[in-house]
């Protein structure tokens, strides 16, 4: 999967998962998801940082607020760009898809975690 970006990886992985049952081929697929994952959290995070730098607490409290990742009191500026970022992530199709995949995964008993 050279040259694709962590949406399209994660959108092919999905795709041909749903006619693969082969359990050692399925948690090949899922650890190339999770690493995909952890490429798109980090794309989303810096794109997030570099677009909230310019924006006043005001302006960053609304874009939170539509979101779905209010800045809430106590909550440092960093902490504030952190959760929006996730939350920008989460609604993603990218972060879509790497659920589809665990899910399954999960059918056949695959976790990245070990029991």
């Amino acid at each position: 999967m050279e040259n694709m970006n962590s949406t399209s990886t994660l959108l092919s992985l999905v795709g041909r998962s749903t006619a693969i049952s082969d359990p050692d081929q399925l948690r090949t697929m899922l650890q190339a998801g999770h690493a995909a994952w952890c490429e798109g959290v980090a794309e989303v995070r810096a794109d997030v940082a570099q677009r909230s730098s310019a924006l006043d607490d005001d302006a960053l409290a609304a874009w939170c607020t539509q979101a779905e990742a209010p800045w809430e009191g106590g909550q440092t500026r960093c902490e504030a760009v952190s959760n929006l970022a996730f939350a920008v992530w989460d609604a993603s199709p990218a972060a879509m898809a790497y659920v589809a995949l665990e899910e399954r995964a999960a059918e056949f008993g695959i976790c990245l975690i070990p029991e």
